[in-house]
């Protein structure tokens, strides 16, 4: 039996007139990278919104980690949201904290990890993204590329068991760019974690994808590998790809 971590059927989200998702049916593996790509406005983030429970979809059944989205309570639901990282666009670290204190964030409310062991797990986890030595900068002392690393960072210290990336390589030179896309990839082999990147970036997709799903017109509208979908016949698919 497949060890499924996502399970979306007949997802439906309209806003006002606008149907943004007709009829998404999704399944994702423990340990799998699906890239999302779609033009703007094809309902990407709308997608992942609905798969925390941020957005209450109109239709369809979301199961997160076996668990029924739509059927939990805020209390239920705030559980589950900890054991799914979020990485986005910006990093959203907090300016008036330093790395250090970034990263301990998060564990704020642990009672069963001491001071050391919260030591010890920044530590590690800044190893792990090449940032061990900006420990104690402000995150306004960092570049964009450092910026995402040490979000990334604050993700993975609650060793959560799927990822949500949004916009990874947004406004990264493509040397940075492909740094981070390679560390999506690492942070999947060591922790056997599932994500769901969504991307513009073509490079990203590329280098990070098991597989690939493209919306269009609220549903997916196509799925594959990235070499199978850009050498497809769908001149409209290909397109992504040139």
């Amino acid at each position: 039996m497949e060890n499924y971590v996502v399970e979306i059927e007949h997802l439906k989200k309209t806003f006002g007139s606008n149907c943004v998702l007709k009829d998404i049916n999704l399944k994702i593996k423990k340990g799998e990278n699906l890239v999302v790509l779609g033009k703007s406005g094809s309902g990407k983030s709308v997608l992942i919104k609905c798969l925390v429970g941020l957005i209450e979809p109109d239709e369809g059944s979301v199961v997160l980690l076996g668990e029924n989205v739509l059927d939990l309570d805020d209390s239920a639901l705030n559980q589950l949201r900890k054991k799914v990282g979020f990485l986005f666009q910006s990093g959203a670290l907090y300016d008036s904290m330093t790395v250090r204190e970034n990263l301990e964030f998060p564990l704020r409310d642990s009672k069963s990890i001491t001071p050391g062991e919260i030591d010890a797990l920044v530590l590690d986890t800044l190893q792990h993204v090449g940032l061990e030595a900006a420990i104690d900068k402000m995150p306004s002392e960092l570049s964009g590329g450092m910026r995402k690393r040490v979000g990334l960072a604050r993700t993975l210290i609650l060793k959560p068991e799927i990822i949500l990336y949004d916009e990874p390589t947004t406004g990264l030179d493509p040397i940075t760019s492909k740094e981070i896309s390679e560390l999506i990839l690492e942070v999947q082999k060591k922790y056997n974690t599932a994500s769901i990147i969504i991307t513009h970036d073509v490079e990203c997709a590329r280098i990070t994808a098991n597989r690939i799903i493209i919306l269009k017109d609220g549903i997916a509208f196509a799925e594959g590998t990235f070499k199978e979908l850009s050498e497809s016949d769908d001149k409209w698919v290909s397109s992504f790809f040139k």
